[in-house]
């Protein structure tokens, strides 16, 4: 049913493990091949590149890879540089603008902080998280201090408006736009013109939303904006997993979804094909204490009668101890290891973990670590292919301009920035001007701008992984490498980095072919964002490794076995959202969400106590367990007594209690 109605808005409710994907998929199919919709017409929108690439190739094998080209099967942000690529010129950019990451963002502000002469006054970081709430609620930089997110006597929103102005008028300068803009300019282009809004809205006459309740106020309008000539809108949902309220997600856009659209069809995907029906049966429980949500109750028809366990232990390291060795037992009787997560609230939690699996050698992922686009080669590397595609990028062209050490210092590059802002023109304009006058050709300057435009010729010329094989072996990039550092395997893990940049080009040619164009991969590589967690999971899984994983980053993954860490007071619940006496519902849905990663077997531990910042604390049982009237969801077993100590501990307790009787009869 849920894939056979078409016209008009659908919320299709779809519970932990209930096969929404698949639901969507064969919508899609549904579609195409009964109804003769062309797969132009088709929007299907995700939060994560690997949810899309999945869409696709489900898709795919349903429809074949003809009809499946001709589909929108894309992110949010996807979507928005699409748009923005054919319009933004109407917004005074140009089409081939930079998208800048964090740390570009943070070096502008920067500036602007010294420029307002408090550098040091004002956490660079709190700013601009201030200026990315502030897009996602729509709010420019002219409009912020008429906003209700504006005080006047506040000196951090006194610094933001200034800093705003000059970020974004920066960006502009540079043709660069930051991971925020992509929608935010997306929904000014649709909301300032209705011819455009029309076009878009007619080019995607059925639309599909994955993920529904992590949409925030943007993405709520850009979804009127593309529905503004029709309703043929379903989204696809779970209120019960809203977990990202952090990142501005309105669980309100799902909750109300049928005031928004009246004429609204719900259906609810009930079913679970994932976890085993004692641990869907200890989900429901602690969910439906939830006051605000839409009542659903999971079920399956799985046979599995083993109830989840609830571990108390000692403390954290004992709390570690007793998991690890459940784990090296698991591994030592055929259970692998890419099957085994412990999840955690906080990131703080995962050093006891990390201690013990050393300690035991059983290899480990903590997903969510520095990502491989964050190390400093790779950045260098894509400083040189943003800046071969737009030249206007400075932050890019200051970056690059003396590595590898070609004599461009810092007095060098001051004369020209100086002469950059006198003529209002750009680095590099000024560059290549100088170039042009002078007669000698080989001076560092000359070299630079010279390499810059020769590899934008050879980027059209050659195939992508090729181009960029010989622009690193041009600069000779790995023989900078060799002089960065003291350790021979440092150099030889910096190496590997280089090369795994070169293979990760080879994947993208050899997956899209004409499409892999350099434009086309920088997007791909900066549109990879915080969400596709899962992506890193893969690699591990791959590997065989155990996974370590906080619960917020632990969405939309399964595990046969799952170890939910630290189920206590403070932590599950947050001690900041019990301490500000903020509702705990989102706190719930986490710990909901932590439960469904498991297919088979479930283990909650909590610790009697734990030191924190320094203090021992007496630590307590969660309200979400300790709150519930069916205490036979699961079986309670106290780790601290003797009865339960592992082999080990009750080895060092034996060892300890006969020196003990032997000192006391000497």
């Amino acid at each position: 049913m849920a894939a056979e109605i078409i016209e008009g808005p659908v919320l299709i409710l779809a519970g932990a493990g209930t096969g929404k994907t698949r639901t969507i998929t064969y919508r899609i199919a549904h579609m195409v091949e009964n109804l003769n919709i062309s797969p132009e017409n088709i929007l299907a929108v995700s939060f994560t590149n690997k949810a899309s690439k999945e869409m696709l190739e489900r898709t795919e094998h349903l429809l074949g890879k003809k009809k499946s080209s001709l589909l929108t099967l894309s992110t949010f942000h996807a979507l928005g540089v699409r748009i923005l690529r054919s319009e933004i010129q109407k917004l005074g950019y140009g089409r081939f603008f930079s998208i800048y990451d964090t740390s570009d963002q943070l070096s502008i502000i920067r500036e602007a902080l010294k420029k307002y002469k408090a550098d040091k006054s004002f956490d660079r970081k709190m700013i601009l998280s201030k200026i990315s709430f502030l897009k996602t609620k729509c709010i420019s930089n002219e409009e912020f201090t008429s906003s209700v997110y504006f005080n006047l006597e506040e000196p951090y929103d006194l610094a933001t408006e200034f800093v705003y102005h000059y970020y974004q008028d920066k960006l502009k300068f540079y043709n660069a736009i930051d991971f925020d803009d992509i929608l935010f300019l997306t929904h000014k282009l649709l909301r300032e013109n209705q011819e455009l809004r029309e076009k878009y809205s007619q080019r995607f006459k059925y639309i599909m939303i994955d993920e529904y309740q992590d949409t925030n106020r943007l993405q709520f309008d850009l979804i009127l904006h593309l529905t503004c000539t029709h309703q043929n809108l379903c989204v696809v949902g779970d209120d019960d997993q809203a977990i990202y309220a952090f990142r501005g997600a309105d669980i309100s856009n799902i909750l109300d979804f049928e005031k928004h659209f009246p004429s609204a069809k719900m259906i609810k995907l009930e079913e679970n094909y994932r976890s085993s029906p004692s641990i869907l049966n200890l989900s429901n429980q602690v969910i439906k204490e939830n006051k605000h949500r839409k009542i659903k109750t999971l079920w399956s028809k799985q046979s599995s009668t083993e109830k989840p366990y609830l571990w108390k232990m000692k403390d954290p390291e004992h709390e570690a101890r007793i998991i690890i060795e459940d784990i090296a037992h698991s591994e030592r009787t055929n259970h692998p290891l890419n099957e085994m997560a412990i999840l955690y609230r906080s990131n703080l939690q995962a050093v006891p973990f990390e201690d013990q699996l050393r300690m035991n050698n059983i290899p480990y992922t903590v997903i969510g670590g520095q990502k491989f686009y964050e190390k400093k080669e790779i950045k260098d590397l894509m400083a040189y292919l943003m800046a071969i595609l737009n030249p206007y990028d400075e932050l890019a062209l200051r970056r690059i301009l003396n590595i590898p050490n070609r004599g461009i210092g810092n007095v060098t590059l001051k004369k020209y920035l100086t002469k950059a802002l006198q003529n209002k023109s750009s680095l590099f304009k000024e560059m290549e001007t100088d170039t042009h006058q002078v007669s000698d050709k080989s001076s560092p300057i000359a070299s630079f701008v010279l390499l810059i435009n020769q590899y934008k010729k050879i980027f059209h010329a050659k195939v992508l992984p090729e181009a960029i094989g010989d622009l690193i072996k041009e600069i000779d990039y790995l023989g900078f490498v060799e002089k960065q550092y003291d350790s021979a395997k440092q150099v030889e893990m910096r190496k590997k980095d280089v090369l795994s940049f070169i293979e990760s080009a080879e994947r993208f040619y050899y997956y899209h072919k004409e499409g892999a164009t350099l434009r086309n991969f920088i997007e791909k590589i900066l549109l990879k964002d915080s969400q596709d967690q899962k992506e890193e999971s893969d690699e591990s899984v791959k590997k065989n490794e155990v996974q370590l994983i906080t619960l917020h980053s632990a969405k939309g993954l399964e595990f046969d076995t799952v170890y939910l860490a630290g189920v206590e007071e403070g932590l599950l619940p947050h001690k900041k959202t019990i301490q500000s006496d903020d509702d705990v519902s989102e706190e719930r849905r986490l710990c909901y969400v932590g439960i469904t990663r498991a297919r088979q077997k479930l283990i909650m531990t909590h610790c009697q106590s734990r030191t924190l910042y320094g203090n021992n604390q007496i630590r307590h049982l969660s309200r979400f367990l300790s709150g519930l009237k069916d205490q036979e969801l699961f079986i309670k077993q106290d780790r601290t007594t003797l009865d339960h100590l592992n082999h080990q501990e009750k080895e060092v307790f034996k060892k300890n209690f006969f020196e003990g009787l032997i000192d006391s009869l000497k």
